[in-house]
C-alpha cells in the first residue's frame, strides 16, 4: 500500500483538529476558520512537489501542511513574532513561505505568475466570481493558453450571504466555460473524488497547455454537481446561526464530514483504525498546544524591519524616517 492515504489522512486530521480545538488556540485561528473544506487543499497539493507555485487565500493551510510547513511555523505567523516570516505585517493566518512556493494572500504577482509556470495551482472562493479580476484573470489564461489550475471552493456562503443572493447562473463552474476554460465540478467534501479531478486537470494542463477550472460547490441540481459547505462560522466573531439554521450546519456536520468520510475509507482498507486514531488525535493536539505556548513567549520583530522588504532601492524620505 502507498504511504500516500495515510499521510493524506494525518494533514485532513491535523486540519480538523485546529479546528476542534478554537477554544484553546483561539488566536492561531483568529479570523478564518477551516470548517468542512478540510478535504480540498491537501487532496490538491499532494500530486505536485514543491517546486509548483500555489496562490492562495486563507483557508488553504492544509497545502503548506502537505509541503512541511511546521506548526510552529503557523504559530509563529499567527502571533507575529521574531520568527514570522512575513514580520508582522500580514494579518493572522495570511500565510506565506517562499521555500514552500506558497504565494501569500492578496499578493499582486498571483495571477501573472499563474500564466508563465507549468501546473501551478490557484486557490479562490465562490464569491470572488463577482469581482472584475476573476473574469479578467479567466479571460487572460484563455487566451494565452496558460497552463493553470484554478481551484474554486464554493461553499454557499460569503459570509452570510447564500450562493442564492450572490447569482443565478449554474454555479460558478459555467462562467469558466463561458470563456473557453475547460471545467468541471468535483466533491468538495471528498478527498478521493477531488484528488481524482485535480490529477486529471494537471496532466490537461501540462500536457494540453490550456488552463482548468474546478469548483467545488453545494448547489446539487445536478447528478455531477459538487458537494461542499462551510460548516464553521466565517471568523471567530461570527455567529452564523443568525442567518441560517442550527440543524442545517448539523445535518452537514454529520452526513457530509470530509475527514470522517476519509477515515471510514482507509478503515474498510484496514489501514487504520480507531486506536490510531485516538493517538493522532492526541498527539496532534499536544504539538499543537506546544506551539502555541512557544511562539507566544517569543520577542516581537525589531521595529527596524518595517522599513525593509518593501522597495529594492529605498527612496531617500525613506531613508530619513528610518533615520
Amino acid at each position: 500500500m502507498s504511504s500516500t492515504p495515510l499521510c493524506l489522512n494525518q494533514a485532513l486530521r491535523n486540519l480538523r483538529n485546529l479546528d476542534e480545538n478554537r477554544n484553546a488556540v483561539l488566536t492561531l485561528l483568529s479570523s478564518r476558520r477551516l470548517a468542512s473544506t478540510t478535504a480540498q487543499h491537501p487532496s490538491a497539493s499532494n500530486l505536485v512537489d514543491d517546486s509548483y507555485q500555489t496562490q492562495n487565500q486563507y483557508r488553504e493551510p492544509g497545502v503548506l501542511l502537505w509541503r512541511g510547513f511546521t506548526l510552529q511555523e503557523f504559530a509563529n505567523q499567527c502571533f507575529s513574532n521574531k520568527y514570522d516570516y512575513g514580520k508582522g505585517r500580514q494579518m493572522p493566518t495570511h500565510y506565506g513561505s517562499k521555500k514552500h512556493n506558497y504565494i501569500t494572500v492578496a499578493s499582486t504577482v498571483a495571477f501573472i505568475s499563474s500564466f508563465y509556470r507549468r501546473g501551478n495551482f490557484h486557490h479562490f472562493m465562490g464569491s470572488e466570481h463577482g469581482m472584475g479580476d476573476f473574469h479578467a484573470a479567466l479571460n487572460f489564461a484563455a487566451v494565452l493558453e496558460a497552463p493553470v489550475i484554478f481551484i474554486c471552493r464554493n461553499n454557499g456562503w460569503a459570509i452570510s450571504t447564500p450562493t442564492s443572493e450572490q447569482f443565478r447562473s449554474d454555479g460558478i463552474v459555467v462562467k469558466g466555460q463561458a470563456y473557453g476554460v475547460r471545467s468541471i465540478r468535483v466533491d468538495g467534501n471528498d478527498a478521493l473524488a477531488l484528488y481524482s479531478a485535480v490529477q486529471t486537470a494537471r496532466q490537461m494542463a501540462i500536457k494540453e497547455e490550456r488552463p482548468i477550472l474546478i469548483e467545488t460547490n453545494v448547489i446539487s441540481k445536478f447528478p455531477f454537481h459538487a458537494l461542499t459547505y462551510r460548516v464553521g462560522h466565517h471568523t471567530t466573531s461570527d455567529d452564523s446561526t443568525k442567518y441560517r439554521p442550527a440543524n442545517e450546519i448539523e445535518r452537514w456536520r454529520l452526513a457530509r464530514d470530509p475527514v470522517a468520510r476519509f477515515r471510514k475509507w482507509i478503515e474498510r482498507n484496514g489501514w487504520w483504525n480507531s486506536i490510531a486514531e485516538s493517538e493522532l488525535r492526541s498527539s496532534l493536539r499536544q504539538q499543537l498546544l506546544h506551539a502555541i505556548q512557544v511562539a507566544e513567549n517569543v520577542e516581537k520583530p525589531p521595529i527596524e524591519d518595517i522599513f525593509s522588504d518593501v522597495y529594492d532601492v529605498p527612496p531617500s524620505n525613506l531613508h530619513e524616517q528610518e533615520l
